[in-house]
């Protein structure tokens, strides 16, 4: 069973950053890709970020390009998200997700294509 586990959450002012983390065990890390997803209250869940399982290849929601950064340690089984320069419109409950296919050679951004899904952290973003 594949665990995802979510940090580094908070609440910060406007122009803030935040560096969120996503622990993973339970099967071979360093073949999936990875994403990360957001979801604020009454919204659908919305792509953010994702990067292959080779670190190559990354792809962001326009509303973030040039401000976060997703990136990926594949000996420590982590995925980062580096968020700059945050806006209060960036609040919403943070997630990581897993590919469900190894190798793909694309990074995908419909939630449907990642099987496994961490609990999610808040962030907040202060005007």
């Amino acid at each position: 069973q594949v665990q995802l586990v979510e940090s580094g959450g908070g609440l910060v002012q406007a122009g803030g950053s935040l560096r969120l983390s996503c622990a993973a065990s339970g099967r071979t890390f360093s073949i999936y890709s990875m994403g990360w997803f957001r979801q604020a209250p009454g919204k659908e869940r919305e792509f953010v970020a994702g990067i292959s399982w080779s670190g190559g290849t990354t792809e962001y929601v326009d509303s973030v390009k040039d401000r976060f950064t997703i990136s990926r340690d594949n000996a420590k089984n982590t995925v980062y998200l580096q968020m700059n320069s945050l806006k209060p419109e960036d609040t919403a409950r943070y997630y990581c997700a897993a590919d469900g296919l190894a190798f793909r050679p694309r990074v995908e951004t419909s939630p449907l294509k990642y099987d496994y899904w961490g609990q999610g952290t808040q962030v907040t973003v202060s005007s």
